[in-house]
């Protein structure tokens, strides 16, 4: 399948709800610190408007839930790996996406045989702390000649002024997060993304 290259990261339903209207054909439901009652009331309506908008969803590691609530797409950190079941994620028909920060964290990835690989943080953020410092375009560029067709999104500090050098680096989905959420004009900058990145929908 052909994922959009612009990859939105909300931590809410609520804000899929303000932003699949705009355009958005890709996102993440990122859920933290929430008890797994909450997050799978969120990935249960998160799931209806992604169906709605005909937009792909991907749960962030909440795997177990992901299968029970009928998702086709989850993204998982490496940390996530150590006790995911991949058999049983497969056997369920989900699609995967897979972090990764190192060489020897994307040979894990690429084992998985996930539907794409995420390099990150490229500049530095200020969503969580970070084991790894930024991985930069180069790092990007080395990433995308070793994975080839697989596409690859770079995740991690990443503004709309930034996203063409991420692209031209090597990057095929660019992920925003806190460009987007902690813009005073969110669906304005929602909107400008997804005008930005068309050309790159039909490339």
């Amino acid at each position: 399948m052909k994922l959009d290259p612009f990859y939105p990261i909300f931590d809410s339903a609520d804000w899929l709800e303000r932003m699949l209207p705009l355009g958005v054909k890709l996102v993440q439901l990122r859920v933290k610190d929430r008890p797994e009652t909450e997050v799978a009331r969120e990935i249960a309506r998160a799931k209806a408007l992604c169906a709605a908008a005909s937009c792909v969803l991907v749960v962030n590691d909440y795997w177990k839930l992901a299968i029970a609530e009928g998702c086709d797409f989850i993204h998982l950190g490496q940390e996530d790996l150590d006790d995911a079941d991949l058999g049983a994620i497969r056997k369920a028909g989900l699609k995967l996406g897979i972090s990764s920060h190192d060489e020897a964290e994307l040979e894990r990835a690429l084992a998985a045989k996930p539907e794409y690989v995420a390099l990150g943080p490229v500049y530095p953020t200020i969503l969580k702390q970070m084991r790894f410092g930024p991985q930069g375009l180069e790092r990007l560029g080395e990433w995308k000649r070793r994975i080839g067709d697989l596409p690859l999104v770079g995740i991690g500090g990443i503004s709309l002024e930034r996203a063409p050098g991420v692209f031209e680096a090597g990057a095929d989905i660019v992920a925003a997060v806190t460009d987007i959420t902690l813009n005073a004009d969110p669906e304005g900058r929602l909107k400008a993304w997804v005008a930005a990145t068309r050309k790159q929908a039909t490339a």
